[in-house]
């Protein structure tokens, strides 16, 4: 018997589809189809285009369009996507305009980003995509904030994240679903096991059989489903989605798929054994579901030409649109205004009736009337609920407000601080408290590239407060006594306080929290318990970005923040015929330069004392702005004290001459008799 065309694409099959009449409807097949199609059709055309050097660079995802494809249409509109930067088809099934598309790829201002960054580096709130970064890991956390928002506040979703075979090697991986495990939220981890991370196969990257078996060990359900299977891929995705809005709970799924192209075009894939390509090739998503779909009589080729070409003539036109679009004209300040979200909210006045605090009163009052002032407000933090945290300072909390919003975390610095992210960008507010000051640099990138430039790269506010108990004289040694506030100063889009006395405490830390601005905000150790001060009672706030004048005076100007206030107080009482302008900082990102320059063009002389070690502090960009600025007001050359630029040590010896406490009285003698 002669056999048809149909019949014999039929039997070059290599994937098994199974055809559910109660889920798959005619129409919802040609949609899968036709969706997997459009993103094919573009990639093909952005290799084109990639040849004649009209882009700059393309990650491929042909050959995988089943998982996004699939992920996308089984989830509604409304939950989030966390896709990667070679998940076309999240962006397209969601239905972004193409030609907005195409703008973000080039750098236009019809994109997402303003031409600030590239390819799918952004997020979109009116799409519900949440766009990754190159550092791939703390998107996983992020995926878990925006799971607790929805769970916190009774909203049936699940919130999808991608990650690669590479990706899931990353500690932010298995710090997500820890997390993910211990609060069951309801984030569906997709894994597409592609083969290789770049060039690295993944016999060199884990030592298990499936990436699926160590949802185990997080006590977390997992499954394996053919990533080139659209049918499989949706199915299971729906079916999961649609239980786990009921019964919410993180499931971990390991796609088998395949790469067939470099992980950039500039790659290659020389590397990859030929009869794994050849295997792969073989598997095409797209191409076994057409012969499908003609072999049940669903599709033919007139519809697939009818397709095709409607695509196909949409992808030109929205090129166009993209191409005519006039190239991105700013200025610095316009550049600038966007490093963070405008916050010109009226502040808060105080009330008169004041009472005695300590330092550390005036935090936990602070904390506990933005809680009652923001319903949405969670904190988060280790040993924070029951226990009150390692200095009390949230004692009784979780009485008053439950423990969905005062929250004991797991050790995992860098995913909580991601997690709060996610919880900010689905409508939230989130405190966490670093245990430790010391302990942030387990947190280091979600701050420095996720919270810090996420309103710069793509206009979302990043609302988290973080609060960090730092500093020396304690006997604490080289990992609880830091004071690392340089870290932050120099990264824009973070604003970072460090104030030194209870009234300053509690006024910019309640202003702190109504800022959507990131926030990082120093809290000295040595002066929780030993400053005392008059402070009003009720909430209020005091400005960000405005330095306070502790005394006045002639002769000299001194500048200092946190404890360091402390103790030029006490050398200006003792050497009390030195008359000078004390500025206390309270603010060191945005700085109040114009209050330090009125100051020292007043007075003529200058000295900088930070707790930090010397090299690289605030004290030497505060120097060059003075040098810049005030040079021609000067007497004396700009005096610098800091720590010594070793690690701070145990010892209290040893630390006593480490602090630049020690040093500061001989520098401000000299600089007076200079």
């Amino acid at each position: 018997m002669k056999l048809t065309t149909s019949q014999k694409e039929e039997k070059n099959l290599v994937i098994e589809f199974a055809l559910d009449s109660m889920t798959f409807t005619n129409e919802l097949l040609l949609k899968l189809y036709k969706a997997m199609l459009l993103s094919r059709c573009i990639e093909e055309k952005m290799l084109i285009l990639l040849r004649q050097g009209k882009v700059s660079k393309w990650f491929s995802g042909i050959g995988q369009e089943a998982v996004s494809v699939g992920i996308t249409l089984a989830l509604m509109d409304t939950e989030y996507i966390l896709p990667m930067h070679r998940n076309l088809g999240v962006f397209t099934s969601r239905n972004i305009p193409l030609h907005r598309l195409f703008s973000q790829w080039q750098g236009k201002a019809g994109g997402f980003t303003k031409g600030r960054d590239r390819s799918f580096h952004f997020g979109t709130q009116e799409y519900s995509i949440i766009g990754m970064i190159s550092h791939l890991g703390p998107q996983l956390g992020v995926a878990c904030g925006i799971a607790l928002a929805d769970k916190i506040n009774c909203r049936e979703r699940v919130t999808a994240v991608f990650t690669g075979d590479g990706g899931s090697s990353e500690g932010d991986f298995h710090e997500a679903l820890n997390i993910a495990s211990v609060w069951e939220l309801p984030v569906l981890f997709c894994i597409e096991n592609n083969g290789y991370g770049l060039s690295t196969p993944v016999s060199e990257q884990y030592n298990c059989t499936n990436l699926a078996d160590r949802g185990v060990g997080y006590g977390m359900e997992s499954h394996i489903i053919d990533g080139n299977n659209i049918l499989e891929v949706y199915k299971s995705i729906n079916t999961l989605a649609l239980d786990m809005h009921k019964n919410p709970r993180p499931v971990l799924i390991e796609f088998k798929t395949f790469r067939v192209r470099g992980h950039e075009e500039a790659s290659g894939t020389k590397y990859v054994p030929e009869e794994d390509l050849i295997f792969w090739k073989a598997k095409d998503p797209l191409r076994n579901f057409e012969i499908f779909l003609k072999a049940q009589a669903i599709l033919n080729e007139e519809i697939k030409e009818k397709y095709k070409n409607e695509i196909e003539s949409k992808i030109d036109t929205d090129w166009k649109i993209a191409q005519d679009e006039k190239d991105i004209v700013s200025t610095n300040q316009a550049e600038l205004d966007d490093v963070f979200s405008d916050f010109s909210s009226p502040i808060h006045t105080q009330n008169m009736v004041k009472s005695e605090k300590r330092f550390i009163d005036s935090i936990s009052e602070a904390l506990l009337e933005s809680m009652e002032k923001y319903e949405e407000l969670i904190i988060m933090g280790q040993d924070i609920a029951e226990y009150g945290g390692v200095f009390k300072i949230t004692d009784n909390f979780v009485s008053k407000f439950g423990r969905d919003r005062v929250r004991n975390t797991p050790i995992c610095e860098s995913a909580i601080i991601a997690a709060a992210y996610g919880y900010a960008i689905n409508k939230g507010k989130a405190i966490v408290e670093m245990q430790f000051a010391d302990f942030v640099s387990s947190g280091f990138n979600p701050i420095v590239n996720l919270l810090a430039k996420s309103h710069y790269r793509w206009g979302q506010t990043a609302d988290i407060v973080i609060r960090l108990p730092c500093g020396g004289g304690v006997g604490a040694g080289p990992f609880h006594s830091q004071t690392n506030e340089a870290w932050f100063t120099k990264t824009p889009g973070l604003k970072v306080i460090y104030p030194a006395f209870p009234f300053d405490a509690k006024g910019l830390l309640n202003r702190a929290i109504s800022d959507p601005n990131p926030v990082l905000f120093f809290e000295h150790k040595a002066l929780y318990r030993s400053v005392k001060q008059k402070v009003p009672d009720g909430y209020y706030e005091l400005p960000i970005g405005k330095a306070a004048l502790v005394t006045e005076g002639s002769q000299v100007t001194v500048i200092c923040y946190g404890a360091a206030v402390h103790w030029a107080l006490e050398i200006l009482k003792k050497n009390y015929k030195i008359k000078a302008d004390l500025i206390d900082l309270r603010t060191l990102q945005p700085l109040d330069t114009e209050t330090i320059y009125t100051s020292v063009r007043k007075t003529g002389r200058a000295i900088i004392l930070q707790e930090d070690s010397l090299f690289g502090g605030i004290a030497s960009d505060i120097s060059a702005l003075l040098m810049e600025n005030c040079f021609k007001y000067l007497d004396a050359p700009v005096t610098r004290i800091g720590s010594l630029d070793t690690p701070i040590p145990f010892n209290s010896e040893l630390e006593k001459k480490y602090l630049a406490k020690a040093r500061f009285e001989e520098a401000l003698i000299s600089l007076i008799e200079f």
